[in-house]
């Protein structure tokens, strides 16, 4: 049994520090810092490096730099893309770190679960933000900034004295990701799309709206000019069933969308 629990514990703090740190790793540094050095935390062997004064002041003085950064709308973007490459290889080393005296295997299989719950943990956050800074309000981006330091300092609370809640809320975090996934994916292309637009980068821009509808008018209207023309009025019916074979080519095609297309169709069919 006490095997059990150690075991239970040993993998609710490896999965605790890895999450926390792609959340908010320099809070997560301050609080097993603080925390370890003041002897409120009994930290295992690997982690005691962080109760050294040297760490917890540089995690000190970047946690004070997010904290402001991530409060700006567009500012906590660039911040986060920035710690991809910090928040994740911190969490897997942390994961190493955490699991005491044990095989080398042991420590690399840590590292990698915690490099991925990093991942997962830190895409979320990324991700929620691109979704928040389409409101043009700044109150939301406060309102999830500071809910998320407050997560942090509950979630290592819960990894270190109650394992098996931890474990729990790992679970809802998990499903939480997989409802989270498809909306995150739909903000990651549209600022992919926005940036590469300001770049200059996007090869296929898109006519707005009106220009859209024009072009279709004056595409079908030309052909029912030329067929007009060429065709006798007992092949009318023949025209349309032309022009509407036009019309899905271009709708097949992208040029125009299945809304522009249900609007010609009826426009040619009511004509």
């Amino acid at each position: 049994m006490e095997h059990y629990q150690t075991l239970v514990s040993t993998i609710a703090l490896t999965m605790g520090v890895s999450w926390a740190s792609g959340i908010n790793l320099y809070a997560a540094l301050l609080v097993l810092g603080i925390g370890g050095s003041t002897g409120n935390i009994d930290l295992p062997p690997g982690l005691d490096v962080l109760t050294d004064p040297m760490v917890i002041l540089a995690a000190g003085v970047m946690y004070a730099a997010e904290f402001f950064a991530d409060k700006v709308p567009g500012v906590d973007s660039g911040w986060d893309t920035i710690h991809t490459f910090v928040r994740i290889p911190a969490g897997a080393l942390l994961a190493a770190s955490s699991v005491g005296d044990v095989t080398p295997a042991f420590e690399i299989a840590a590292g990698i679960m915690g490099g991925g719950m990093a991942a997962t943990s830190h895409a979320t956050k990324a991700g929620t933000r691109l979704l928040i800074n389409t409101s043009p309000e700044p109150f939301s981006n406060w309102t999830a900034s500071i809910t998320e330091d407050i997560a942090v300092i509950v979630g290592l609370w819960a990894a270190l004295y109650n394992p098996m809640l931890f474990l729990g809320l790992m679970i809802l975090f998990i499903i939480l990701v997989i409802w989270l996934l498809p909306k995150i994916l739909r903000a990651i292309r549209l600022m992919a799309s926005k940036i590469a637009q300001f770049l200059g980068l996007s090869k296929n821009k898109k006519l707005v709206p009106e220009e859209r509808r024009l072009s279709v008018t004056e595409v079908t209207e030309n052909e029912s000019f030329e067929h007009g023309q060429s065709n006798s009025v007992s092949n009318d019916t023949n025209e349309r069933f032309d022009q509407l074979a036009r019309l899905k080519s271009l709708l097949d095609s992208g040029a125009i969308n299945e809304t522009e297309f249900e609007q010609e169709k009826q426009r040619l069919l009511s004509s």
